[in-house]
């Protein structure tokens, strides 16, 4: 009997270094988690049998240091879940190695190859699609004609106003009168902003701003590529403020409403051979003041951009999969997902440092990075293993001596059985 004891102590220690090898072998691995194999006593009826091994624990929960990558498709998990992935027959399979790319066909793969799993999402919307294939963008995106100017800034209380019969402002004929510097002496601050018409033809305007006569009045010029615009006989746009100095209203308008003002510029007036369509921008200047100290713009951006080529993608913090084009225009094309379980430790693992669901780990629960119980993404970075090779050493050192101990009991064992057959 002593003599089966040994033996399954040997056997179990056998099991013991296969785990133990397993992990050194992985200290490398990204995304690998450690295991430990945990000893169970066997009983055979009120008799000790000797020893097994009666589960294998995974580490899953322990996360492993962060590297950082510098690589635009590289992510890792800051927490619980795991990414999806899908191979040839369909099957999902769960990794925390985020080591992504586009394949061929034009989907997100994993190193391996096997499909990413995420919400789609149309480009400008946030409503996520179904849980599915990633697919990324290719080709070109149309250009797209600026609606919207938004400028935030203070008007200088300070300004006194210059001479009102300077004005160079009101050219007879926009398109006949060649372009010009107005007379610094005949505005208080002038601001450029970049603008786009629906060919993608870029166009500057030129804000003018002049302390009017009026207390607590900022009047508005414009210019479009440095002619005035058509309707530059009377001022553009008047932006009244509180005595606070707070916006009030733009020309006159409810001051309740947004502090806004509808601007159409024509191209095809300053260039005839642009058949662009006339750009009609709305100019918000809410939020703007009018205190005393420096004259400082905080916002000067127009919507619309020209055309533009896929460049690349990369993924954000929040799991978003975002497109890059060569016209600096960047949009998300849809979201990883993370799946979670209610007992991950439970999962079985597979090659390709990945795990299976099970009846014991539990059904995925899907969702996107940072939501739920589902950790927030760290990009350009990679989870490096949680195997501590100096504590796998010292198991090494542990089940050395067990192993030896149980070859001694065998030792003892055989030379007993010898010298009770010499004594008979």
């Amino acid at each position: 009997m002593s003599l089966d004891i040994a033996l399954s102590g040997i056997q179990a220690i056998n099991d013991q270094l296969g785990t133990i090898s397993n992990n050194i072998a992985n200290a490398g691995t990204f995304g690998f988690k450690a295991s430990r194999a945990n000893f169970a006593s066997q009983y055979s009826g009120d008799q000790a049998s000797g020893t097994r091994i009666g589960s294998v624990t995974q580490t899953i929960g322990t996360v492993g240091s962060t590297l950082q990558t510098g690589r635009g498709l590289d992510a890792a998990i800051n927490g619980r879940g795991f990414f999806v992935v899908k191979d040839g027959s369909n099957a999902p399979s769960f990794t925390r190695v985020g080591i992504f790319d586009s394949d061929n066909a034009g989907f997100l793969v994993d190193q391996s190859g096997r499909r990413v799993q995420g919400f789609a999402q149309l480009p400008g919307s946030t409503v996520l699609g179904p849980l599915g294939d990633l697919s990324l963008p290719s080709g070109q995106i149309p250009a797209v004609a600026s609606t919207e100017l938004s400028y935030l800034s203070n008007f200088s209380a300070d300004w006194k106003a210059p001479d009102p019969a300077v004005n160079p402002f009101v050219p007879p004929d926009p398109v006949a009168v060649p372009a010009t510097t107005p007379d610094p002496s005949s505005y208080n601050m002038s601001r450029v902003s970049v603008v786009y018409d629906s060919q993608g033809n870029q166009h500057s305007v030129t804000q003018y701003f002049v302390k009017a006569a009026a207390p607590n009045t900022v009047e508005v010029h414009f210019a479009i590529d440095g002619k005035g615009a058509p309707l530059a006989g009377i001022p553009m746009a008047t932006l009244h403020f509180d005595a606070n100095g707070k916006i009030l209203d733009v020309n006159g308008g409810d001051p309740l409403l947004p502090k806004t003002l509808a601007v159409t510029f024509q191209p095809s007036v300053l260039d005839t051979t642009n058949g662009a369509s006339d750009m009609n921008i709305t100019i918000d200047y809410s939020g703007s003041t009018h205190s005393a100290g420096e004259a400082t713009t905080s916002v000067n951006k127009a919507d619309g951009y020209a055309a533009g080529n896929f460049s690349g993608v990369e993924l954000a913090g929040d799991g978003s999969v975002v497109a890059k084009y060569t016209n600096g225009e960047r949009m998300t094309v849809g979201k990883v997902a993370v799946a979670t379980f209610a007992s991950e430790s439970q999962l079985t693992s597979i090659s390709d440092t990945s795990w299976q669901a099970n009846l014991d780990s539990g059904t995925p629960l899907y969702t996107t990075p940072g939501t739920g119980l589902a950790g927030s993404l760290t990009t350009s970075a990679l989870e490096q293993s949680n195997v501590d090779v100096t504590t796998e050493l010292v198991g090494l050192m542990v089940s050395q001596r067990n192993y030896q101990a149980n070859s001694k009991v065998i030792q003892t064992e055989s030379a007993v059985l010898q010298s009770l057959m010499q004594a008979m």
